[in-house]
């Protein structure tokens, strides 16, 4: 097997074939205002929400008008509050002339709800599920999941938020005032040709290393500007990127707190001054505005790029405290009550090795599917594993050459290691999707059904690599 000091290297000498390994230099200071995507609170409206998937026209870049994909909007989608112990209706109204799916991102619900790619809603059909929501709070979100063709729908601009609530945000004291001190982040990379047009190859390089572009947006914008409280501001920061890690802080070197992410609150905050955010991950962050100076976040370059790269430094957003704003000014010492791992539990250990392929036939290697899972290439008409469901399982995961994040559906997990690690505290709460560089390791309780018909998903949520093949289906009954 190629070591990765040798695929470095080869990389390195192939990018000049076309990976963009280089972003532009950061974008100049604007003042565009930072888009906040409209809340549709599930309880107001009866519990029936309504998104049309749609093709809109959109103005990315100042004066020049584009074609974007949207859920009810120009892009993106609405923000969807929904709470616990309720059922909610979705209609999502198809009207592209192509199939997609809805897939509820980190939502534990029966597969036949999933919206993976069995799932798929034809062109001017619409489809209904009802979602009983039955998990502790935390920040999902939603995109398409369509058979060879989730990277190009995610990157021409579906995706949106969903804000569970339980309550537990309000008798902790967090700012929950939506789009003031409440505020959603999706961080995005795209390319654009010279008419403000965004622009997509699906070469083999782009299916090697996973779509990276040039130029980096939040919530639809460039180099956006947000004014809020000062004081404390909850981030609920989303990678919605098909390929690029994130590794965010200020460029004045303030500290944060981490205080959830992707299947909810941890047991504390966690302070930190930089994050590494992988495609698909949520962490909500606190910031502390109260010295009513304004605040430059800003990402390093991926520091898993094959080839390096990247500006050193790159601005994606500026926040402006405005002290006539009401604002939250105490960080809880304590938060959700989350019990050590226990791998007694585990009924079976499974091994699962993310293949690379592609990249090593490039490099003389053995042959073999492009992307796979166990060296064995997706297929939707195969059931790759059968589960027990109530069973807790641990599962390890290895990457083989690139660094992964790694999903699985209809679960939240708990990371036991990352290469052979103890996770860092951040991660150390409850999780649906886990950056693997070498390997790692996980506790899965599976409670949902999964029916033949309708099986889950695992795989990259690199998603030029899923589209490729790096996906495997279970059931469990």
């Amino acid at each position: 097997m190629i070591n990765r000091r040798q695929l470095v290297s080869a990389l390195a000498a192939t990018a000049a074939a076309g990976f963009p390994c280089h972003s532009p230099a950061a974008p100049a200071a604007s003042e565009t205002p930072l888009p906040i995507p409209e809340l549709l609170d599930a309880r107001a409206q009866g519990n029936a929400v309504r998104l049309v998937a749609a093709k809109n026209p959109h103005t990315f870049l100042p004066g020049h008008p584009a074609q974007a994909y949207g859920y009810s909007g120009s892009v993106l989608g609405p923000a969807i509050r929904v709470r616990r112990g309720e059922e909610v209706e979705m209609a999502v109204e198809n009207k592209l002339d192509r199939g997609t799916t809805v897939h509820w991102h980190g939502l534990i619900i029966p597969s036949h709800l999933d919206g993976a790619p069995h799932d798929t809603i034809a062109p001017g059909q619409t489809w209904r599920p009802v979602l009983k929501i039955d998990q502790p709070e935390a920040t999902a979100w939603f995109h398409p999941h369509t058979h060879r063709e989730t990277a190009r729908q995610v990157y021409f601009g579906f995706g949106g938020l969903m804000l569970i609530d339980d309550g537990s945000g309000e008798r902790f004291g967090l700012p929950r005032s939506y789009g003031i001190d409440d505020i959603p982040l999706i961080i995005q990379d795209r390319n654009f040709d010279s008419n403000g047009r965004l622009t997509y190859d699906a070469g083999p390089m782009t299916v090697m290393h996973g779509f990276r572009g040039h130029t980096i947006m939040v919530n639809g914008a460039v180099a956006p500007v947000a004014k809020v409280p000062a004081g404390l501001v909850r981030l609920r920061v989303l990678n919605a990127s098909n390929a690029r890690n994130y590794n965010l802080s200020f460029v004045d070197q303030r500290n944060f707190h981490i205080i959830a992410s992707d299947g909810g609150y941890l047991a504390a905050p966690v302070k930190l001054a930089e994050l590494v955010i992988a495609p698909a991950e949520r962490f909500e962050l606190l910031v502390d505005f109260s010295d009513k100076t304004s605040a430059v976040l800003q990402t390093t370059p991926d520091p898993f790029t094959p080839a390096g790269g990247g500006a050193d430094f790159e601005r994606l957003m500026t926040f402006k405290p405005d002290e006539t704003k009401s604002a939250v000014t105490t960080i809880p010492k304590s938060l959700a009550a989350i019990e050590a791992p226990d791998t007694s539990k585990a009924a079976r250990r499974r091994n699962f090795v993310l293949n690379d392929h592609m990249m090593g036939m490039m490099m003389g290697g053995p042959r073999g599917p492009a992307m796979a899972i166990n060296s064995r290439s997706f297929d939707m008409g195969r059931v790759d594993v059968r589960l027990r469901q109530g069973e807790t399982e641990i599962w390890q995961v290895e990457s083989e050459m690139l660094a992964h994040p790694f999903h699985i559906h209809g679960v939240q997990f708990r990371v036991l290691s990352i290469d052979g690690r103890k996770p860092a505290p951040h991660l150390q709460g409850w999780k649906d999707t886990v950056l693997v560089p070498r390997a790692a390791e996980m506790l899965v309780r599976f409670t949902q059904q999964a029916t033949p018909d309708h099986p889950f998903m695992y795989h990259c949520h690199i998603l030029e690599h899923e589209d490729a093949g790096m996906m495997g289906q279970y059931v469990c009954a």
